[in-house]
């Protein structure tokens, strides 16, 4: 944590104690933690401010995309000549005749 071996973070440690002194150094080191969770707190909704800003981001890039895509698949299809039922009915095969069912022996 921020480059502070073991030895150092055990010297200052001994350094507060000896200027704070032993009856308020719980009170300090209790002051201390809560700047530091308020510390973490306002990262914290940094961060997720910008992975929001990120996500919308590349959301708007998605949409274009696929608003192009789209605009492209519409063109071609507009430009491709409709086929006629009547035409399209020719190059079918005709369907067999269906039998009509048996009826059901009566018991």
């Amino acid at each position: 944590m921020f480059g502070i071996d073991s030895s150092e973070f055990l010297l200052v440690a001994l350094v507060a104690l000896v200027v704070i002194g032993p009856k308020d150094l719980p009170r300090v080191m209790r002051t201390v933690g809560g700047w530091v969770g308020k510390g973490r707190a306002m990262s914290r909704h940094l961060r997720s401010g910008f992975d929001t800003m990120m996500r919308e981001a590349e959301l708007e890039e998605m949409q274009k995309q696929w608003a192009q895509q789209n605009a492209d698949i519409m063109a071609a299809t507009a430009s491709a000549p409709v086929p006629d039922p009547a035409a399209q009915s020719m190059l079918l095969p005709p369907e067999p005749p269906v039998a009509p069912p048996h009826p059901a022996p009566l018991p």
